[in-house]
Order: structure tokens, then sequence, then C-alpha cells
């Protein structure tokens, strides 16, 4: 659990992507945005202590999309797409990236 600190919000971000394809109350997605926005800024943070590249583009992308402070409209049909796709990079994102090792 050391090496990944970011699995629980990950999880919970996971859940409500997948959630996020049904229909919810306006607020939902404004949750949703908040957590998915600090959860990817999180993965990519570590992502960038441990120098891989690759997963800090995505999750600042990501943390940038899902932003609550300045939203992108989109359809609901793209923003289904859109979270699905999140949901599964999350998803590699816990499994790839790990906290550095000291020392």
């Amino acid at each position: 659990m050391k090496e990944r600190p970011h699995l629980i919000p990950s999880i919970i971000a996971i859940l409500m992507l997948l959630g996020s394809l049904g229909h919810w109350p306006y607020g939902y997605y404004t949750l949703l945005r908040f957590i998915v926005c600090g959860t990817s800024a999180y993965i990519a943070f570590i992502a960038y202590s441990n120098r891989s590249t690759w997963a800090v583009w995505v999750f600042a992308i990501m943390a940038v999309l899902f932003n609550p402070i300045a939203p992108f409209y989109l359809g609901r049909e793209i923003w289904q797409v859109v979270d699905f796709i999140s949901a599964i990079l999350i998803i590699i994102g816990v499994i790839r990236v790990r906290k550095p090792q000291k020392g």
C-alpha cells in the first residue's frame, strides 16, 4: 500500500466514472469532476516524481479535462465515452505508476 498511495482515491474515481454511465442529478457530475481532477493530478504528481513521462501527460490532460473550475461542455454521449476511457486509464495508472523508492 505504501508504494501505491493513490489506490483508494483511484478506486473511488473509477467507481464514480463507471457509475456516471447511468442517469444522475447534475450534482453527481460536479462531484465526479472534483474527484477525477484531484485523483488525476495526484497520479500525475506521483508519475512526475517517478519520471514516468507518459503518465504525467495522460493524467495532466485528464486533470484539465475534468477540472471543475472551467469545465468543458460536451454532449452526454461524448462524456460517456470519455468517462469509460478515463476509468480504464486510471486502472492502468494504478497498475503502472508506483511511488518512487528512496535510496
